[in-house]
C-alpha cells in the first residue's frame, strides 16, 4: 500500500483554504485535472470521500477534517524540517564533533569555543575526551569530525592530517627540590617520576629525550589526566614533563617550571575527513586556527 504523498496532502489543504479546485490550481501553478487526481488518490488511500462540492463551494467532510488536521501538522514539521537542514547547509547551526585530549581541552579549546560562540552561536561542538589514535579511527569510522591529534601520526586512508600548534615541554618539579634552570634527563631521570603511560605520543616523545641521553628511567606512577599530575607535583609525589599549553597559567606555589636542556616540543596536528567539510564543521576548524602558533 502506497504512503500519502505531502504533496497530495498540501493540495487538499489549499483546496480546503480556499473553497475551490480551480483557485488551488492557479495557487499551486498545476492542472485542474493534477489537482483532481491528488484528491481521487487520497480518498482511494483513505476509502472515504474527503470533499464535499455544494453550489460550486468545496467543503472538506467529517474525515476531511480529521485528515486535514493531520496534514497540516505534517506539513509544518515538514517545512520546519527543511528550515533546520538549509540553516546547517548555510552554516547557521550544526553539530561538530571533536575529539581531544584533556589539556588540550582544558587550556586550548576554551579560547576557540569562545570565538566561535561569539560568531556562530547556533553551532554545538560535542567535545570527546580521546587519545589521538581513538580519535583517527573514529574519523575513519565517521563518528567524529574533528581530532586533535599529537604528532607524528599516519592519517590513513581518508583522512587529512595538518600541522596544528608546536608548544613547549618544561619540566613540572616540587619547588622543595629546587631544580636547576634547565633541566636535563640526568638530572630529572635520578628524581621520582610520574609520566604519561605508553599509549600516549607524549610518552614516546618523552622517552626518547631520556634515552638520547642513554636513560631509561621508570616512572613512579604513569597518569595521563594533566591536572591529576600536577596534583600530585604539588604534592611532592614526583616531578613530570608536561606541554606548556596556551597562555602561562598561574601555577601552584608548591610546583616550579622549568625549560628543559635538550629543548623539547609537543606538536600537535588537526585531523578531519577528506573533501569539503560541513559548513559547520568548517567554522569550528576557522576558530581553531586562530589558535595555530
Amino acid at each position: 500500500m502506497r504512503e500519502i504523498s505531502l504533496d497530495r496532502l498540501r493540495t487538499l489543504v489549499v483546496i480546503a483554504d480556499l473553497g475551490s479546485f480551480a483557485e488551488a490550481s492557479r495557487q499551486l501553478n498545476l492542472a485542474p485535472p493534477t489537482i483532481s487526481l491528488h484528491v481521487t488518490e487520497l480518498e482511494a488511500r483513505v476509502g472515504a470521500p474527503l470533499l464535499t462540492r455544494n453550489r460550486g463551494q468545496v467543503r472538506p467532510t467529517a474525515v476531511g477534517e480529521t485528515l486535514l488536521a493531520h496534514a497540516r501538522r505534517l506539513l509544518a514539521d515538514a517545512d520546519r524540517a527543511l528550515d533546520d537542514v538549509h540553516r546547517q547547509v548555510q552554516g547557521l547551526t550544526g553539530r561538530v564533533r571533536l575529539g581531544a585530549s584533556t589539556g588540550a581541552i582544558a587550556h586550548l579549546l576554551p579560547a576557540a569555543l569562545e570565538h566561535l560562540r561569539a560568531a556562530h552561536p547556533g553551532i554545538d561542538v560535542q567535545v570527546q575526551v580521546l587519545t589521538s589514535q581513538a580519535s583517527l579511527a573514529r574519523l575513519r569510522e565517521g563518528t567524529l569530525d574533528i581530532g586533535l591529534v599529537a604528532l607524528p601520526q599516519v592519517a590513513g586512508k581518508g583522512l587529512t592530517l595538518k600541522p596544528w600548534r608546536r608548544d613547549p615541554i618544561l619540566a613540572y618539579v616540587p619547588a622543595d627540590w629546587q631544580p636547576p634552570a634547565r633541566v636535563t634527563p640526568a638530572w630529572l631521570a635520578q628524581r621520582a617520576l610520574i609520566l604519561n603511560d605508553s599509549s600516549t605520543q607524549l610518552s614516546r616523545v618523552t622517552g626518547e629525550w631520556f634515552a638520547a641521553a642513554g636513560l631509561y628511567p621508570t616512572p613512579r606512577i604513569e597518569l595521563n589526566y594533566n591536572d591529576a599530575i600536577k596534583s600530585l607535583v604539588g604534592a611532592g609525589y614526583g616531578a613530570t614533563l608536561l606541554p606548556q599549553e596556551g597562555a602561562a597559567t598561574e601555577l601552584d606555589p608548591r610546583i616550579v617550571r622549568r625549560p628543559l636542556r635538550p629543548g623539547l616540543w609537543r606538536q600537535l596536528g588537526i585531523a578531519c575527513r577528506e573533501g569539503q567539510p560541513e559548513r559547520a564543521t568548517a567554522h569550528v576548524l576557522e576558530a581553531l586556527a586562530r589558535l595555530q602558533e
